[in-house]
Parts: C-alpha cells; structure tokens; sequence
C-alpha cells in the first residue's frame, strides 16, 4: 500500500509465457498488494506459468476477447478485490515494472489521478527499437488527437497505464470496443469526465517476445483513433451523442 491505498497490479496476457516471469520478478511487492493475470485464451503455456509464479489471481477466457475485452476483466476484478489504484502491466516485458513506484506515488499523493508510461518523451523510442513507421504514425495520430481533444499528451498509443478507483468507477470502460482501440476510448472518456493525466518518460523495448500488432490492424487502428476522437470532439459540440460518455 501507499497513503492506505490498496495497490493492485493488473497483466493482460497473450502468450506471454516466454517474458511473463522477467516481468512478475520485477514487480515492487513491497508495496503492490495483489497481481491479478487476465489470460485471453492463450496458445502457449501462459496460464501454467502463472500458477508456477504463485499468482492468485488468475482469469481465463472461454473465448479469445481481444485486447479491450481482456482488459474490462481486468478492471473489473481488481474493483472487486477493492483496488484504490490499479496499474496495468504488459507481461511481454516491454515495459518495466522499475517504474511502478513512481507511478503510484503520484497517483496516492492525489497529485493526478491517472498516470501514462510515455515511449516518446524523451528521445528513447527509437533508441529502443521502435520502428520508424510506427515512430511517425505515433507521432501524427497524437497530434491530431491532441487537436481534436485539446489536450496536450506526449503519447495516446502507450499501454503502460494506471488509474485510480475513482476514475474506473466513474468511467464508461466496459461499453468500450474489445480490440485496441479500447485504450484510446478510454482516455477520451477519462478527458470527457473531467480528470486530468499524468505523463513518466518511460523506456522502449521492441524484442522478438515483445507483443506488437502488423502493419495491416496498425492502419485499421489508426482510422479508429481519428474516429474517437472526432467523436470526442462532435459530442463536445453537442452534435453527436456517443454511448461511450
């Protein structure tokens, strides 16, 4: 715990059974409290090791519900296991668990109630095997997101996140879409509600193990950003009304 906040550090995973013990061993158990593992009907032998590891909290998915989908099982129990924070781990360890800590603490300071783990603050993205075709669709997705919601983030496209309880309760996650651009319909609908979000540079890592999506879904996730945030941006100007606010 920190500040008497319950701490609980959420993994969706996909065969993550190569990189899922590097990424477990890192985690701050001085002061995370419960590690809860999301598997969406993985192929290798992901929930094996889990159990292996000792994680108590395991969920597996009947059926393949994507990457949005895992995550609402995540959220959702680490609500019911009574999370005051929750922070959301790749178990592909492309993202370090070192920076929890410091996440945390900003989030149980009641500095901001959501924190973002940014590839791109810094100069590091690139520097850490970031290809140069995702390097700049980062970079013109954000600024027109940035535009479309006036706001002024480094990055929208990380998947390094914590939230507080506050934020999760309050927040529409679950009427979401189940793939990836969950993640950026749910920072459009934390901006929406009010909250304000914090940015930690944070370290690149691209590696065979690491999960990463190909050029095609890149493209077609691309289109759905701009889509959410114009909607964003309509529903603002009381044009549209979207099930997602």
């Amino acid at each position: 715990m920190l500040q008497n906040k319950k701490i609980v550090v959420v993994l969706p995973a996909y065969n993550a059974s190569k990189t899922l013990e590097r990424t477990y061993r890192e985690i701050p158990f001085d002061i995370v409290d419960e590690v809860v593992l999301v598997d969406d009907v993985s192929k290798d032998n992901t929930v094996e090791e889990a159990q292996r590891l000792g994680i108590n909290h395991i969920i597996r998915h009947d059926k393949n519900k994507g990457y949005g989908g895992n995550q609402k099982s995540c959220y959702n129990k680490a609500l019911e296991l009574g999370a005051d924070i929750v922070v959301m781990l790749h178990p592909d360890y492309q993202y370090t668990p070192l920076l929890i800590p410091s996440i945390c603490h900003i989030i149980a300071n009641d500095l901001y109630p959501v924190v973002l783990g940014s590839r791109i603050l810094g100069k590091g993205a690139l520097r850490g095997g970031m290809p140069m075709y995702k390097y700049i669709f980062n970079r013109f997705l954000t600024l027109s997101e940035n535009i479309l919601l006036n706001q002024k983030l480094s990055e929208y496209h990380t998947g390094y996140r914590a939230f507080s309880k506050e934020v999760l309760t309050t927040i529409k996650y679950n009427n979401n879409n189940d793939d990836f651009i969950f993640d950026n319909e749910m920072l459009s609908q934390i901006f929406m509600s009010g909250f304000e979000i914090a940015e930690i540079t944070c370290p690149t890592k691209y590696f065979e193990e690491a999960s990463s999506i190909n050029f095609r879904r890149s493209m077609k996730y691309g289109l759905g950003v701009l889509r959410v945030a114009l909607v964003h941006r309509l529903h603002l100007w009381k044009l549209v009304k979207s099930k997602l606010y």
